[in-house]
């Protein structure tokens, strides 16, 4: 449903007028109810430029107005940088005193009366952890243009949106209100409601009694809408049905396909906001059901079922968690059950990308002295590219996944088949988030797990979840006839360590001495641009690994404001892999089992 008001058949003079003073008194309630009210204009598309505007009612002389610091990733990036200039005045267009507190914190004196802030704001990081705004649409996470009244965060507010160009319309899952506004209970509800805004397709569909928008920016001959919408069928029927559970009327799914950067996904407690390169989403179609199923169980977890350690947000400073292993990796592990039952993953495809998790783990030495609360905790360092080295770090992505099917395996075996994740999820959902409740990080999943199965769980989580004890695979895996073998294998060695955080730019940490990638000229700090003529990933090694011994690299590069282009052949190493591989004797019981696990499902019996 487009946010304009439409009229069928003749109307009187009258019966405008009338309609005319409805609306204007509906704008002027909804002003005088709300705590914030934001005008945001689409003014400068060609700078990428926002004017944004703050009512504040009647209230204290004093106010504090604070813009975040941080928004969709763990990682401070300080959106102040990007406001060009700020101002106050009282409802009578007289100046107020508006002081600096600091660079993302400020005064305002005489406010008594209610107070009029106006700002200029540039929009141009990429989504969907961005806020962009340019001629071809507008893609907004508000919490990066906001400024908010610190006194009255929990109170409601409305946004309204001016200046669209014509045939401009808007998306999002905030409250319809006239007039190109929308509310919402409270700041917290409101920047937690991407906004797109352009010539977006729309494809909207009904499933298991909820309602879906399925909003599209891309050329059309990137993405098949039937295909995605028939995609999503499927995925959200299997998670809602595996989770028992759908906590909303209405949800919506936003997509990019850009030629360029690509972010990957944010969750939202009502929606998601999906950007996949659209020359790697042809390569690697299975990449939008993967990520998005990933996106789509955030509604659960993190966004329902959170760490006490997340609240409340604070948006002025780094809020530390240890419990990312579980919110990130274990929502890894049940997209992955999600895309299974609904018949969009196999068997094969699942115990390769398993095998590969695996690997990817046994490859960091960092594994025997960062735990998997310990990376979660060190989340906010993931922006630093040392940090990022395989001698400093894990992901919590990563191992979280690993110990979460480990984890559901453990249970498994434990309650010969009754307990399996879906009941701790199931338990956690019904015991923290539908009682808004926060659960206690890692305690909270533990007894989440001990709840369901009965089973005394304290040294699993001290080895393997807040310590670094290396996981013994194969005691879990022979429940499910399954078990992990190591080979050595001849694999091409680039000789340079690159990665890119979400939306930053590719850039290489280190460049091995006397190395091909060293004699080529290849230099810390440098950003790769294209690697054999891709986008490259979020980790050189991933696409380096795809090479042979002797084929040759080819990397754009930008040093500064020059452009090079490298080309060398990469030397080569051994390097161990790990597999996933049937037993040499698969009982039926083990085969029974295993169905079972592929469908995410428990017995039900003891």
């Amino acid at each position: 449903m487009r946010n304009q008001l439409c009229f069928r058949g003749p109307r009187s003079p009258r019966w405008f007028a009338l309609a005319s003073f409805a609306a204007f008194l509906l704008i002027t309630n909804a002003t005088r109810s709300h705590a914030a009210n934001y005008t945001i204009a689409l003014a400068d598309p060609a700078r990428h430029l926002l004017q944004i505007k703050i009512e504040l009612p009647p209230g204290p002389a004093q106010r504090q107005l604070q813009l975040p610091v941080w928004n969709a990733l763990y990682q401070i990036r300080d959106f102040s940088q990007y406001l060009n200039w700020v101002r106050a005045k009282d409802r009578a267009g007289r100046e107020l005193k508006l002081t600096t507190l600091n660079p993302s914190l400020w005064q305002v004196d005489g406010a008594q009366n209610g107070a009029i802030i106006e700002y200029e704001i540039l929009a141009d990081t990429i989504p969907p952890f961005g806020a962009e705004f340019g001629s071809h649409h507008a893609f907004l996470n508000l919490a990066e243009v906001l400024i908010y009244p610190a006194d009255a965060r929990s109170q409601p507010m409305l946004v309204r949106f001016t200046q669209l160009p014509e045939n401009w319309h808007i998306a999002t899952p905030l409250n319809p209100a006239p007039d190109s506004s929308f509310t919402a209970d409270n700041y917290d509800r409101l920047v937690d409601s991407p906004v797109e805004i352009g010539q977006f397709a729309e494809s909207d569909f009904d499933e298991s009694g909820a309602r879906y928008r399925v909003i599209v920016d891309a050329d059309p001959a990137d993405y098949d809408m039937q295909k995605i919408v028939a995609t999503l069928h499927k995925i959200v029927n299997s998670a809602t049905t595996w989770m028992n559970d759908r906590p909303y009327d209405t949800y919506t799914f936003i997509y990019h396909f850009p030629h360029g950067p690509a972010g990957g996904g944010m969750e939202h407690a009502y929606s998601t906001a999906i950007s996949l390169n659209a020359d790697f989403l042809a390569r690697a179609p299975e990449a939008l059901a993967s990520v998005t199923a990933h996106e789509f169980f955030h509604l659960w977890n993190v966004k329902r079922i959170r760490p006490q350690s997340l609240e409340p947000i604070d948006y002025t400073r780094e809020n530390y968690t240890r419990a990312l292993w579980f919110s990130e990796g274990c929502t890894s592990t049940a997209a992955d059950f999600i895309q299974l039952r609904a018949g969009l993953l196999d068997e094969p495809h699942f115990e390769l990308d398993l095998s590969a998790g695996i690997t990817e783990l046994e490859r960091r030495p960092a594994q025997l002295t960062q735990s998997a609360e310990d990376s979660s905790l060190d989340a906010w360092l993931e922006g630093y590219p040392y940090y990022r080295r395989p001698e400093r770090s894990i992901s919590y992505y990563n191992k979280g996944e690993l110990l979460c099917i480990v984890l559901d395996l453990a249970l498994r075996d434990a309650t010969h088949g009754h307990a399996s994740l879906r009941e701790v999820f199931q338990w956690m959902n019904d015991n923290y988030a539908k009682k808004s409740r926060s659960f206690p990080d890692s305690a909270g999943v533990r007894e989440a797990a001990e709840a369901v199965s009965h089973t005394d769980l304290a040294a699993f989580f001290s080895r393997y979840v807040a310590g670094t004890e290396e996981i013994p695979w194969n005691d879990f895996f022979r429940t499910v006839g399954l078990h992990v073998i190591e080979s050595a294998n001849n694999v091409a060695d680039a000789g340079f360590a690159a990665s890119r955080s979400f939306d930053g730019p590719m850039t290489v940490s280190s460049v091995a001495p006397n190395s091909e990638a060293d004699h080529a000229g290849l230099q810390p700090g440098d950003v790769i641009e294209e690697l054999n003529g891709h986008m490259p990933g979020l980790d050189a090694s991933q696409d380096v690994a795809q090479l042979s011994p002797g084929d040759t690299l080819t990397l754009k590069i930008r040093r500064g404001r020059n452009d090079h282009e490298l080309k060398f052949k990469p030397g080569s190493r051994v390097e161990i892999s790990y597999e996933l591989k049937d037993l040499d004797i698969v009982t039926s019981q083990q085969h029974a089992q295993r169905a079972l696990w592929l469908k995410g499902e428990s017995s039900g019996e003891r």
